[in-house]
């Protein structure tokens, strides 16, 4: 089994900036991916941004110069940056983690947590 522990998040005017941090433990595992995802009420769950572990990374378009994503590889851990946020970046994100364990791919998800920009 793999826990993902989130950290970050909360309340803040839009143009500000938060950081969210996820850390994967367990044992017999290895991470192929790591990101976050958000959904905000009435939406579908989206991608935000993602980081292999060949640091390779992807972000939503909605997202793209303004969050940055880093990852340790050593530790499995991954940081998502945000920075000028809008109202609409509100949402509650949810790291997650694709994995190399015991034999077979699976996904872990984190327990979400909320981010609100207020106007």
């Amino acid at each position: 089994q793999v826990q993902l522990v989130e950290s970050g998040g909360g309340l803040v005017q839009a143009g500000g900036s938060l950081r969210l941090s996820c850390a994967a433990s367990g044992s017999s595992f290895s991470v192929n991916v790591m990101g976050w995802y958000r959904q905000a009420p009435g939406k579908q769950r989206e991608l935000v941004a993602r980081i292999t572990d060949g640091d390779s990374t992807n972000f939503a378009d909605s997202v793209k110069g303004r969050f940055t994503i880093s990852g340790d590889n050593a530790e499995n851990t991954v940081i998502l940056q945000m920075n000028s946020l809008k109202v609409e970046d509100t949402a509650v994100y949810y790291c997650f983690t694709d994995v190399r364990y015991l034999g077979a791919n699976r996904r872990y998800w984190g327990p979400g947590t909320q981010v609100t920009v207020s106007a």
